[in-house]
């Protein structure tokens, strides 16, 4: 993996994290967005903005790809490397709430 791209990457923003983990399953925009709503009972809201540039980003930097469009929306899927770096921040998440726990981490 490009190192570049994991320092860019990780840690992830809360909106750039719910819009990779989404996009496990191909997805538009709003779909995500109503996703995101439905996973944090509201508590976390991508305005069109943050949504389409954390797209467009994602998908310059490899990501997520293109898939298809539907209904004039476009719809995109994580990539290997989305899915290298999801993986990285699921276990950043995951030790942190391990050692909040007061549980010693040997990674």
């Amino acid at each position: 993996m490009d190192k570049r791209i994991q320092r860019i990457y990780v840690p992830m923003t809360e909106s750039g994290f719910y819009i990779l983990f989404c996009l496990r399953q191909p997805q538009h925009g709003y779909g995500i967005s109503q996703q995101v709503r439905r996973m944090t009972g509201g508590a976390l809201t991508i305005s069109a903005g943050t949504m389409y540039g954390t797209l467009s980003k994602m998908e310059a930097d490899g990501l997520i790809a293109f898939v298809r469009e539907e209904d004039k929306r476009k719809l995109y899927q994580i990539t290997p490397l989305g899915a290298e770096i999801l993986d990285l921040e699921l276990r950043r998440i995951e030790r942190l709430y391990r050692n909040s726990r007061g549980e010693i981490c040997d990674e």
